[in-house]
């Protein structure tokens, strides 16, 4: 058994990890490897953090595609441990269809919509659009055989579902780190991150009052709130900044360097 009560003081979460100590332990006690559902970051980074610590067993995280925010982790006991790429992951794609030339969506709309046709949360990687056609997904492979060939609703829109091979997905190109330097009134999200993800300041108040920001990844609903150096703050489906230094021009306004990934 695995010191569960060190591994979860102070967890952000302790219920959603406490089922990944649990799928570690059915990895060393079996010496089978073990893959856990989809992953939301946030939890995903804290699991690889604090089972990362147990020397007997290895981790590995697979999303699908570059850059992945939503992976599967892969545990294995460390004196059998195999390369995760000689092993048939869990990991399937998943055409999403439809018009929306005149209701644009936002990938949490899809998810959503998904959500709704009967997909479970840990059945769901990465979800992105494709224009005005529609979007794609990494899936379960189980949930892409429920899904395939059946309809459901994004938004006002009604999408067509078939399951892919990964390799026949056009996910969206790799981000790369790249460093971001503004001026800004003050240090409120809806500011940053309006010019930290190129969205408009009220697209982005409407996101942050629905739940898609997180700074520290903890949810955040006021727009006014006050963001300081250090934090992260992730955008569903556009990935992650980190404010690097903030400093007080001569003017009162604030000059905010931040990197994007």
């Amino acid at each position: 058994m695995l010191p569960r009560r060190p591994l979860l003081e102070g967890s952000r979460d302790p219920s959603a990890l406490e089922p990944l100590i649990t799928a570690a332990e059915e990895a060393l006690r079996t010496w089978e490897p073990v893959w856990t559902d989809f992953l939301a970051p946030e939890l995903r980074e804290e699991a690889e953090a604090r089972l990362g610590s147990l020397s007997e067993l290895s981790l590995a995280s697979l999303g699908g595609l570059a850059g992945a925010e939503r992976r599967r982790l892969l545990l294995q006991r460390l004196e059998v441990a195999q390369d995760p790429s000689s092993l048939s992951a869990p990991l399937t794609g998943l055409e999403i269809s439809g018009n929306f030339l005149f209701d644009p969506a936002e990938p949490g709309d899809v998810r959503a919509g998904l959500l709704a046709a009967g997909a479970k949360e840990g059945e769901l990687g990465d979800v992105w659009l494709r224009g005005e056609r529609g979007g794609q997904a990494v899936v379960d492979p189980a949930l892409a055989a429920r899904l395939d060939g059946t309809a459901a609703l994004v938004r006002t829109v009604e999408v067509r579902l078939e399951a892919r091979p990964l390799e026949e997905l056009q996910p969206p190109p790799a981000r790369v780190a790249r460093r971001i330097s503004t001026v800004e009134a003050s240090l409120r999200l809806d500011a940053v991150a309006s010019a930290g993800f190129g969205v408009s300041r009220s697209r982005m108040a409407e996101r942050i009052r629905e739940g898609g920001v997180r700074v520290d990844w903890q949810p955040v609903l006021s727009p006014s709130r006050e963001l300081a150096v250090g934090e992260r703050v992730r955008l569903e489906g556009r990935g992650e900044l980190r404010i690097e230094d903030v400093n007080e021009t001569k003017r009162g306004r604030w000059r905010i360097v931040m990197e994007r990934t």
